[in-house]
């Protein structure tokens, strides 16, 4: 009986033993699927600026959309460990000038798509007094603006998933 006792008891030890292993190794296998989210989103975020400088906006556009996907779920699975980030000042001064430079665009890209618009406007009233000629050019010039301001728009992303990629570079081996 006292063997039997003995055996439970290394019996029951080894299993914790092995337990808490296994968590060790979950809690690792998180951290490096966190990891690898990281990698790929920031990869996803250059792959983006790449495409949007070599004039392919559809593909930046959607790329910059992956990377979205997956900084957002690392908010969601990584919110404790933000919660304990601090952040230098050397990150806090570029996320600022990121932050900048998101906001610059964005204001550039609304007023491209006022002009536009107006453009687009003028174009119709044209069309409709018979100056076809008139009429395509404000039209062109409405086309134009409209994807000048989807670039800027882009551009603004890639800089706030800039500040994305600066928050989770604590994720980065």
């Amino acid at each position: 009986m006292f063997i039997t006792r003995i055996c439970s008891i290394c019996g029951l030890a080894l299993v914790l033993a092995l337990v808490g292993t296994g968590w060790a190794q979950t809690s690792k296998t998180i951290l490096s699927d966190h990891a690898n989210h990281y990698r790929q989103a920031a990869s996803l975020l250059d792959q983006a600026q790449q495409k949007l400088n070599a004039g392919d906006v559809s593909a930046a556009k959607s790329l910059a959309k992956e990377a979205n996907s997956l900084f957002t779920l690392l908010q969601k699975e990584c919110a404790s460990e933000l919660a304990d980030r601090q952040i230098n000042p050397k990150e806090e001064q570029q996320l600022a000038i990121n932050q900048k430079f998101a906001t610059d665009h964005i204001a550039q890209a609304d007023r491209l798509m006022e002009q536009a618009a107006a453009n687009k406007q003028k174009g119709r009233e044209l069309a409709s007094q018979g100056q076809e000629g008139q009429s395509q050019k404000y039209y062109r010039q409405a086309k134009d603006e409209n994807e000048q301001a989807q670039q800027l728009f882009i551009r603004a992303q890639i800089f706030a998933l800039r500040n994305q990629q600066l928050i989770f570079s604590f994720l980065a081996p």
